[in-house]
Order: C-alpha cells, then structure tokens, then sequence
C-alpha cells in the first residue's frame, strides 16, 4: 500500500496476475533482467483450467492480454520445465 511501501517477490517464469479493486492504483514491478519480448508469454486471465475466483467480471484489460490464449493452447516448448 501507499503507507507501508511493502511487495513481494514472484520468482522468474511464474505465471502472475494481479487485480485491483479501488478507482486508482499504481503497479510497479521489477525485472531480474532487460526485458525481451521474444521470451514474454501470457495466459488468459479466465481460463478456466487455471480456476482463479476473481472478483471482476468485466476486467480492464491491455490489448496483448485480452488476446491471451488459454493454457492449453500454449505450445509445451514455451512453458517453463522445472527441475
């Protein structure tokens, strides 16, 4: 919040998302790295294999996040492999 200045950490090729709920809101965030658009992926914010309960029905979206596929559709060669 604006008063205690706290964040957290998502570690690199997380999968994240975030929603607002007041007027106005201001997200930062950091890279560990130069961004580059060749390794950016999304996924749709309403995807129902993800089963995410957000509360909005009607989100703001930017327009590469409206065009998101679901998780399905992305290839398995752009997904993260964990060890």
């Amino acid at each position: 919040s604006a008063e205690n200045k706290r964040h957290f950490w998502i570690p690199e090729g997380y999968a994240h998302g975030f929603v607002t709920l007041s007027e106005r809101a201001v997200f930062t965030y950091l890279c560990t790295a130069t961004y580059d658009p060749a390794a950016d992926a999304n996924i749709r914010w309403d995807d129902p294999s993800l089963a995410i309960d957000w509360p909005v029905s009607q989100p703001s979206l930017s327009g590469k996040d409206a065009k998101a596929p679901l998780l399905s559709e992305v290839p398995e060669e752009r997904l993260p492999l964990y060890k």
